[in-house]
């Protein structure tokens, strides 16, 4: 059975974005790019919002020639390899391979793909990651906390979340001061 995991870069302070809804003070510098292509390596699905995938989908036209850092040619290359699955209303259509829409949330068939996967699930994008865990579906979450506080905008964490107990798996320092943390959810 595969593990479903919520996945987020956030500030110190808790946001994925800030007050103007821009994030590029949360673009990892190499070293980090690295870990975070090793923690995406092992996935088959991604589940995305309608925002969150209009934001990756720039992946699936970036180049992997040799013009391109190695990092990013290698991220574009696991993201192309996974399964989408987008949660939207309004998109009508998808300009990425191996890429569905689903109308709405159905934490039963997160529930059946997780039991049916053999690679783990990511869920991206914080009102539907608020959706799984409040299902119960959330194995893990692993937060890229940036040393930058934004003071506003977008949480990583929707408020309605709370009293969710989380044991430390794992953490790690980055030389830019990015911390990583790893947590089972539920425990």
């Amino acid at each position: 059975m595969a593990k479903l995991i919520y996945s987020a870069i956030a500030s110190l302070d808790g946001y994925i974005e800030d007050a103007q809804g821009k994030f590029d003070w949360a673009a990892p510098d190499e070293e980090v790019h690295a870990f975070v292509n090793d923690l995406e390596r092992p996935i088959g699905t991604y589940l995305y919002g309608r925002r969150m995938y209009e934001t990756m989908v720039s992946w699936e036209n970036v180049s992997t020639g040799a013009d391109q850092p190695a990092v990013s040619r290698d991220f574009a290359e696991i993201w192309r390899a996974a399964e989408k699955i987008v949660y939207s209303r309004t998109l009508q259509t998808v300009s990425s391979s191996r890429t569905r829409i689903e109308p709405n949330f159905d934490a039963d068939a997160v529930r059946a793909l997780k039991q049916a996967s053999e690679s783990n699930i990511t869920i991206g994008g914080t009102e539907l990651a608020g959706q799984a865990i409040a299902a119960g579906l959330v194995d893990e979450c692993h937060l890229l906390l940036v040393p930058l506080l934004v003071g506003g905008g977008k949480r990583a964490w929707q408020q309605d979340v709370r009293g969710v107990r989380l044991e430390l798996l794992d953490e790690r320092r980055f030389r830019d001061g990015v911390v990583s943390v790893a947590y089972r959810v539920g425990v």
